[in-house]
């Protein structure tokens, strides 16, 4: 029996409300309108994707639609309503993904990663590996691993997501959060301040490295089948060829 859907709690809320922001499309309006995140999804209030359609609506020339799906903007109380609403669903795909029984604040912490680099990449990672395995301590490290993006076609870490993942992993071990979230982040060589907006992190060099097996066994385990079509399609046409001889008896009686 599936477990019941579990609540997000408000210290993850605020995480994400502090690092996803909350960027105004048009501020010579009252209301907050959509803009164009990094991804290039129109995007309005605390990181809500616009969706038109059944589909994200992506691209500069998808302005006008993003503003007549949202007519005068939003309020910070409806803003708040969509992040909520952006969370249930969020909250029910990691409950499928832990093995694990863990807190609070462990959940808030994970379901804030899952907010910014989507449940797949979340079920890819070392870090939900290690977690499932009862290693909390290096899944605790594995938030630091999330901190890079590529900025003008670059794979660089950003200062904004370094002081995410810190305050994600204070949030994890049970520690303050917001004096992680305060601290300035260490520049390593390379790095970049963070824009107003983050880009979406690419998964760390281990996770991609894990990944490639297993994507090599699936693609090993579908191709006999895909052989197994092919040899069997022209067997399947063979009646349909024999249909004329078989009639032309009956047409000389």
């Amino acid at each position: 029996m599936p477990a019941p859907l579990r609540d997000v709690p408000q210290e993850a809320v605020d995480l994400i409300k502090a690092f996803e922001g909350i960027p105004d499309g048009d501020p010579s309006t009252v209301n907050i309108d959509a803009y164009l995140c990094p991804a290039g999804v129109w995007t309005i209030g605390w990181g809500h994707a616009i969706v038109d359609g059944g589909a994200q609506l992506k691209g500069a020339g998808g302005k006008a639609r993003a503003r007549a799906l949202y007519p005068g903007g939003i309020t910070r109380d409806q803003a708040e309503a969509l992040l909520r609403g952006d969370l249930v669903p969020r909250a029910a795909q990691l409950s499928r993904l832990l093995k694990v029984d863990i807190d609070d604040a462990g959940f808030g912490a994970l379901i804030s990663l899952l907010f910014n680099i989507g449940a797949a990449n979340l079920a890819a990672s070392t870090l939900l590996r290690k977690l499932n395995a009862g290693d909390r301590v290096g899944a605790a490290d594995q938030f630091l691993a999330w901190d890079k993006a590529r900025v003008n076609g670059v794979l660089q870490p950003l200062a904004g997501l370094t002081r995410r993942r810190r305050a994600e992993r204070a949030m994890f071990l049970g520690q303050d959060w917001r004096a992680e979230a305060a601290m300035p982040a260490r520049r390593s060589r390379g790095a970049v301040s963070a824009p107003e907006v983050l880009p979406v992190p690419v998964m760390p060099a281990e996770d991609r490295a894990a990944a490639r097996p297993v994507r090599k066994k699936a693609a090993a385990r579908t191709a006999p089948a895909k052989k197994a079509v092919a040899k069997k399609a022209p067997a399947n046409k063979a009646p349909a060829k024999k249909a004329p001889a078989s009639k032309a008896p009956t047409a000389r009686r």
